[in-house]
């Protein structure tokens, strides 16, 4: 494995998240809505770093299995245990790379009629995207290759790691 992004930047870009966060929910409540299983190290770092309130739930859903290619079939696993009614929601996720997750998931979610509803991406992979989807905070724009660790996994082993590398 190689390393694409070193845990220094993946912090300094997490705080910076946090920041602009901050600022954009100045004065409101937050729902943050991770997506499980790959968000939920890049989550934990991100929430310590907003100032305004926030409540943390998460959903499951999966395209991949054990596989490095997503299969194009996204199935919801496990959903969230609050309502998102009147909420401002925003849903965080490790990497987007076809959009079809998260597209699907923008779809569920605004029949859930949130006040807003946003998203935020560790990563994102814009040459394999199928279906464009709004990003509105964004760590990194990386190549068209398979990557682990800060959450991410190739059939459940490398999320420990404390940095982005590529599989070769």
């Amino acid at each position: 494995m190689k390393v694409l992004l070193d845990s220094d930047k993946v912090q300094a870009r997490v705080r910076e998240l946090g920041a602009q966060i901050s600022r954009d929910y100045e004065g409101k409540d937050l729902a943050v809505v991770g997506i499980l299983k790959g968000s939920f190290i890049f989550m934990a770092d991100l929430i310590r770093q907003v100032t305004v309130p926030v409540t943390c739930d998460f959903l499951r859903c999966s395209s991949y299995g054990d596989a490095k290619v997503s299969s194009g079939q996204v199935r919801l696993d496990l959903d969230t245990t609050q309502p998102m009614t009147g909420k401002h929601v925003l849903l965080v996720e490790d990497i987007i790379d076809t959009g079809l997750t998260m597209s699907y998931l923008l779809e569920s979610f605004r029949t859930r009629k949130p006040t807003s509803l946003k998203v935020c991406a560790l990563l994102q992979k814009p040459d394999r995207a199928k279906v464009q989807v709004p990003i509105d905070y964004l760590g990194f724009t990386i190549p068209d290759a398979f990557v682990v660790g800060y959450g991410l996994d190739y059939a459940g082993k490398f999320r420990n790691l404390n940095h982005i590398a590529v599989v070769e």
